[in-house]
């Protein structure tokens, strides 16, 4: 009889902006999830994978077999038949499921939807590796910050009446025909927001399509006006945003699209934020919970020393703009679990995932779940306690991961108010 619950050996990336050696949750997640892993304090642990994507895949802990082979020996138990027809693979996960712990700013990013992918990896299989979208959502672990979509249109028009380095990159005409051109309570989807739109882009192209040489001087310009004059910027957390950023990235363009036109997003824990395909974002700091569609394409603009396709960037993006705080998310109810302590469900408007945070800070005791009807990891990220199913109990610690399949019941009990976990999972609706 396949085995329905079980514990999981997650990789991890040492990528470089990640947390330094013990300082990282990934780094403590694998160390007391895996006794065999020695932590390097001098290399950077930045990712937990946790899924089946093969570039990492996780492995059944008890005899290390590759959980896309597990899942492949009984793919009808183990997904579930709606989940195979829907994504029309019997040894994949729809979803990637990840602990980020972030030291220095990722690049500024944005991910194709499913049509332009298609087209992308098609005529660029190198930098487009797959035909998928890439939506994602983020729930801070500690308090996180990080970009997110486009600020309102009157802060960005405020920033090109007063930010002589901004102003000199766009151009003044673009400038002109942005402050003047806008039209800030224009009703989504009409042709004032259209325009809207349409300006953001012209602003947004302008630095994207700037030479290196001028946004190298503007760069240290504009460092030198957050350090002399900070209270020209409209957000009294810029400057010093402005300064952190270049000192991860000197004179980059990124100080530009990034610090001055997108939203600075700051997460306490427990909190989340989706990452919509077409909007351009970047993690900067702090240790979160990351769930995604299973793909690795990226377009990036600032922040990096990677590829930037700026032609496909520019076009792409949607150009929505918003306050900071409408970008989070808002957590639901869940109504298939029962008992002690509180879950909370981040469920955004896509197929291939939802995420249930559950908390003990309340009452401690024992929580019930009804089976789901698809497939789930689970990670502990607090606490101690125990997940119990069909009669067995498995140890729950910090970093301690696992595979439920489709239609189990499973209990959570602790005595312990720290105790958290998030589980990732897909279903069809």
């Amino acid at each position: 009889m396949v085995e329905k619950v079980f514990r999981l050996d997650s990789g991890y990336q040492n990528y470089d902006w990640g947390k330094l050696g013990s300082s990282s949750a990934v780094a403590q997640f694998a160390r007391n999830s895996n006794a065999s892993v020695v932590v390097d304090e001098s290399k950077p642990y930045a990712e937990l994978w946790m899924g089946t994507h093969p570039k990492v895949p996780s492995k059944r802990l008890s005899d290390e077999t590759s959980l896309r082979e597990v899942i492949a020996s009984d793919p009808k138990e183990l997904l579930g038949d709606a989940i195979i027809s829907k994504y029309s693979s019997t040894n994949e996960l729809p979803f990637l499921f990840k602990v980020l712990s972030i030291r220095k700013v990722l690049s500024i990013q944005a991910h194709p939807d499913k049509s332009l992918a298609k087209v992308l990896h098609a005529n660029d299989p190198k930098n487009y590796p797959d035909d998928n979208h890439k939506p994602e959502m983020a729930i801070a672990v500690t308090p996180f910050e990080g970009f997110c979509g486009f600020k309102p249109l009157e802060e960005i028009a405020d920033e090109l009446q007063k930010i002589p380095e901004l102003i000199n990159i766009v151009g003044e005409d673009v400038a002109s025909k942005f402050v003047n051109g806008i039209v800030t309570d224009a009703k989504l989807g009409s042709q004032e927001d259209k325009t809207n739109r349409e300006l953001l882009q012209a602003v947004f192209g302008k630095i994207m399509n700037a030479s290196d040489d001028q946004i190298a001087k503007e760069s240290v310009s504009l460092v030198e006006r957050a350090k002399s004059s900070p209270q020209l910027f409209n957000k009294p957390e810029l400057p010093d945003l402005i300064l952190r950023m270049n000192e991860q990235f000197p004179k980059d363009v990124g100080l530009f699209c990034g610090c001055l036109l997108l939203n600075h997003c700051q997460l306490n824990a427990g909190e989340a934020m989706f990452l919509q395909a077409k909007d351009p974002h970047a993690y900067i700091s702090g240790d979160i919970i990351e769930c995604m569609a299973a793909s690795d394409n990226v377009v990036r603009a600032g922040f990096t020393p990677k590829f930037k396709d700026v032609k496909n960037l520019v076009e792409m993006l949607t150009y929505s703009y918003d306050d900071v705080e409408k970008q989070k998310m808002v957590a639901q109810t869940f109504e298939r679990s029962s008992g002690d302590g509180e879950s909370k469900l981040f469920n955004p408007p896509i197929e291939e995932f939802a995420v249930l945070q559950t908390t003990f800070n309340t009452s401690t005791g024992v929580r019930k779940f009804s089976g789901f009807e698809g497939p789930s990891i689970l990670i502990v990220t607090k606490g101690k306690g125990l997940i119990k199913f069909q009669g067995k109990e498995l140890d729950a610690e910090p970093g301690f991961n696992y595979f439920i399949a489709p239609n189990v019941e499973i209990e959570l009990a602790t005595n312990d108010k720290d105790f958290t976990s998030y589980r990732a999972f897909a279903e069809v609706e």
